[in-house]
């Protein structure tokens, strides 16, 4: 979408818009936190203005990033984790790869067979390829449908196996805190689905780079984020 298009009727530049919704994103901040930050830098826009904003591009910016990116890993972590939303549980279906980047979620109210079916399909329409392993825990719906969706693919159950999918849970805790608990499942759903690709781009395994190598990989992340927010074009 051309800029002209994508900003019109918007009074601040595509650079304020962007930096703000990559500060919302990428970490645990508040929109009123990200509001004190932009009067810092004698920016004034209130916390309803950030939220909307984030509602706007979030889901675009991430969209196209996911777009961007390299095929991901050929071994698939899944897992499923709690919500709990008035007073209701909710699952959260998450797919990672063997570097932990996450490949995709789903808010869903059950994690029958049904739902396991209605992830991996969901997962195979995002990425267009099939996993050479599968590792999950021991819930047998996983198992279920991978008979039905993908048949050939190696499928390992054990909860020792599968800690890279649990620990790709911590961010969305961390977040459920900061916000004090989602509002609703479809609240959760368009937020974290925005979450996902956005922290990929910026979380590169620090620990396993030299700092020259991490400091590469960072100017390219924001190389490719000026470019799918086109500030780049603007500058």
């Amino acid at each position: 979408m051309k800029k002209s298009q994508l900003y019109c009727g918007f009074r601040y530049p595509a650079e304020i818009i962007s930096h703000v919704v990559w500060l919302y994103f990428r970490f645990a901040l508040s929109f009123r936190d990200i509001e004190e930050l932009m009067a810092s830098r004698g920016i004034i826009v209130t916390y309803e203005t950030i939220r909307q904003w984030t509602l706007k591009f979030g889901q675009g910016y991430a969209n196209e990033l996911r777009r961007r990116q390299p095929q991901r890993g050929e071994k698939w972590h899944l897992d499923e984790v709690v919500l709990t939303i008035k007073g209701k549980h909710h699952y959260l279906w998450r797919a990672v790869d063997q570097n932990g980047q996450v490949l995709d979620i789903l808010m869903q109210s059950r994690r029958n067979r049904h739902a396991a079916r209605r992830f991996f399909r969901k997962l195979l329409k995002g990425l267009r390829y099939a996993p050479r392993v599968l590792i999950t825990d021991k819930l047998k719906s996983y198992a279920a449908a991978k008979k039905q969706i993908m048949p050939g693919v190696e499928h390992r159950q054990h909860k020792g196996l599968n800690n890279r999918a649990e620990l790709s849970h911590q961010p969305t805790r961390q977040r459920e805190r900061q916000m004090r608990r989602f509002k609703s499942a479809g609240q959760a759903q368009r937020f974290l689905s925005a979450h996902g690709p956005i922290n990929n781009a910026f979380r590169c395994q620090r620990n396993r780079l030299k700092a020259e190598q991490y400091r590469h990989v960072r100017t390219q992340a924001f190389s490719i984020w000026n470019e799918v927010t086109q500030v780049a074009k603007n500058a």
